[in-house]
Order: structure tokens, then C-alpha cells, then sequence
């Protein structure tokens, strides 16, 4: 079975449902089951017509779904009693229901990946793109997590870290993606540090904000993506900076380091310096060093590596990305930057170029385009 298949054609299964009168979010949760259907009966029993198969499924599923809820609801109206009197309450329930989603029977990554779907409303594809694999994958993973829960009583809370990665992803999509988030995000961490007195929630919210602080100037007025370099740094906001570093300090004093609060910190060094010549890559190497101790990731080590570039050259970037997988999101445009800082304009332009096909959302790729145009330029001057 030819997975790469399944998720060229999920686009456009949704949308056929959706044309047929499916909302988009009923018809996405219809398409994943029928995905997971395909992947326990293609493999012995592969269709004719995948395309026709899918939208069959998915269109099934859809129906099955709307007359469960239409069902449910008539219960509930059957049983409806008049409410007690009183003032209705004004309590924002948004929080509570992220540590029901990361119940205690699943597993952190199942529970993250259906919180960002039922609660934080992430499309499978953006979580699947957070998490570096294939979408069919992702969608599996999320309808095996509802289905482990269905019939469970939702009131036992999950933990608080699975909570904490649930805010983080949220956050960097409504940062980096195709819906803005960030905001809710940063209300709702605000919440849970009022809450609690972990230094690494402090963390988080001192990250979201150093981050939020400079969302301005990271593009133009015509959209185009502006890199941190090239950024006007007056436009960055003074006040979220000064408060995210506050919040950093405080949560430091506690001694007890996690992965939020040196991010914060990177984010704070960067937030400091005048210009990106005057940051002080040494410093931000140092606390990549502390990051890759607290959690050793490949977008850690790729992060590392440029900063590596930054703070002894060039060429010692490149030699820290060379055990990386080559797949990896955005490791070709770090390649492409380190050459083009290393004086290969030849090179860079090349890497550039293939950078922007891999690109994840069309802000990259644009900017990366131009980036290889301006290398060609260079090299006919």
C-alpha cells in the first residue's frame, strides 16, 4: 500500500465532502477513519479506485457521526430538566478541558496529538508536521487515542507536562502556521502559572512572550517572511520582552532547568542584542549545549548547529549538521546559509532553491525562492 498516496489524496477527499455539504472539521474526522480503514484492508484487498474507495468511506463515516450526534442529542433533550436558578457562572472551562484531554489512559504523545485536534483545533496535517511524520500516521495515532478513551469517564486529569507540550505546539502553530493561536495560548499558560508555582510553566510563558514580542516584524507589509536577522528590531515590543525576561529570571532562581526555561533563555539572549552581529552566540551555544541535555532532539541539534555557525564560523556549522538526518525540516536551508556565509553563493543558491521545494507553508518557500534568486544575482555581478 502506497501511503504517500493516502495523503496526496485526503485533500481532495475532503474537499469532495465538504462540497457534499460536510463541515470541514466533520469532514477531516470522517476522512481519518476511513484512512485508518484503508490501512487495516488495503493491504490484502486493495481497491480499484482509491480515490472513489476513499470518498465512499469518508462519506459513510460522515453519516454514521451525524446520526450519533443527532441521537445523542435527542437524549439529552428527552432527559433536559429546568436549571437551578441563580447566576450563571462565568468560569473559563478552556484549561480544564486540556488536562481531560491528556487523560491518565493514554499515552503523552496520543494524548498531546488528540488534545491539539479536539481542543486546541490543529488540523491533523499541522499536528502531523509538528510531530515530522507522514499525515496517514497522525491520523491513525489520533483515531486509536479516541477510541481508547471511548466510553471512559472523562475526570481524571492528564499530567501537567502533557499539558505544557499541548500549550507549546498551539502556541508555534498560531506563531509559524496557517491559524493564529498564539494568543489562546499565551492566555491560557497565563492561567496555569497563576496556578502553580513549577518553574517550568514560568518557562513556557516567558518563551511565548519573547517570542510574541517580535511577531511584527517577521513579515512585510506584502506578507513576505522577514528573517530574525533582517528584522526592524525597534518593532519589537518592549514591554512582552521586558516581562518575559522577568518571569525567566524568577523561574531560574528556583534552580530546577528544564526545556522551556532555557528556550526562554536563548529567546531572551536574542531579544537583548542590538543586532544579530552583536548577540552572544558563545552564550546561546552554551544553553543549546544545556537544551540538548534536557531533550535531544534533531531540531534542537539543527538550532545548535547554525548557532554553532554564528559563534566559530561557517564551516564548524556545517561539520555539526553533518550526522542529521537529511530529511529533516529546514536542514537544507541551514546548509544553504551556513554556504551562503562560507562565500559558496554557488552552492548556497543551489541548496537554497531546493530548500524552497520542501518548503512547509508558502511564506517559506517564497522566501527561500528569493533567497536563491538573490544568490544567482551575486554570482553574475
Amino acid at each position: 500500500m502506497n501511503e504517500a498516496l493516502l495523503r496526496e489524496l485526503v485533500p481532495e477527499v475532503i474537499g469532495v465532502l465538504v462540497r457534499r455539504g460536510a463541515e470541514f472539521a466533520a469532514a477531516e474526522d470522517a476522512v481519518q477513519e476511513a484512512l485508518i480503514r484503508a490501512l487495516e484492508t488495503w493491504p490484502d484487498d486493495p481497491p480499484r479506485d482509491a480515490k472513489g474507495w476513499l470518498i465512499a468511506a469518508g462519506w459513510r463515516k460522515f453519516l454514521d457521526a451525524v446520526r450519533a450526534e443527532t441521537s445523542r442529542r435527542g437524549r439529552e433533550f428527552a432527559v433536559e430538566v429546568e436549571p437551578a436558578a441563580g447566576p450563571v457562572p462565568g468560569t473559563d472551562d478552556s484549561l480544564w478541558l486540556y488536562f481531560l484531554c491528556a487523560h491518565p489512559a493514554l499515552s503523552p504523545g496520543s494524548a498531546v496529538a488528540l488534545t491539539l485536534r479536539a481542543v486546541g483545533g490543529l488540523t491533523t496535517r499541522q499536528i502531523a508536521a509538528a510531530y515530522l511524520v507522514p499525515e496517514a500516521t497522525m491520523a491513525q495515532r489520533i483515531s486509536r487515542a479516541k477510541k481508547r478513551i471511548t466510553g471512559v469517564p472523562l475526570n481524571q486529569p492528564g499530567d501537567l507536562a502533557t499539558v505544557l507540550r499541548v500549550l507549546y505546539l498551539v502556541f508555534n502553530e498560531g506563531y509559524s502556521g496557517d491559524v493564529d493561536l498564539a494568543a489562546e495560548a499565551i492566555r491560557l499558560t497565563r492561567q496555569l502559572a497563576a496556578s502553580t508555582e513549577e518553574p517550568e510553566v514560568a518557562g513556557l510563558l516567558a518563551l511565548m512572550l519573547l517570542h510574541h514580542a517580535r511577531r511584527a516584524s517577521r513579515t512585510g507589509p506584502d506578507g513576505r517572511l522577514i528573517p530574525l536577522a533582517g528584522q526592524d528590531r525597534s518593532r519589537w515590543d518592549t514591554v512582552l520582552i521586558t516581562e518575559g525576561v522577568e518571569i525567566l529570571q524568577s523561574a531560574l532562581a528556583r534552580d530546577r532547568l528544564g526545556e522551556y526555561q532555557a528556550q526562554a533563555a536563548i529567546a531572551a539572549l536574542h531579544a537583548d542584542a542590538p543586532s544579530t552581529a552583536e548577540t552572544d552566540w558563545v552564550q546561546i551555544v552554551e544553553w543549546y549545549d544545556e537544551l540538548l541535555l534536557l531533550t535531544d532532539t534533531p531540531v534542537v541539534r539543527l538550532n545548535r548547529a547554525v548557532a554553532v555557525g554564528e559563534a566559530d564560523g561557517p564551516r564548524a556549522g556545517l561539520a555539526a549538521l553533518t550526522d542529521l538526518d537529511p530529511d529533516l525540516p529546514r536542514l537544507t536551508a541551514a546548509r544553504a546559509y551556513l554556504h551562503e556565509r562560507a562565500g559558496d553563493l554557488e552552492q548556497a543558491a543551489a541548496l537554497y532553491a531546493e530548500a524552497s521545494r520542501v518548503a512547509s507553508n508558502l511564506p517559506e518557500r517564497d522566501h527561500l525562492t528569493r533567497e536563491a534568486a538573490r544568490m544567482r544575482q551575486s554570482l553574475r555581478q
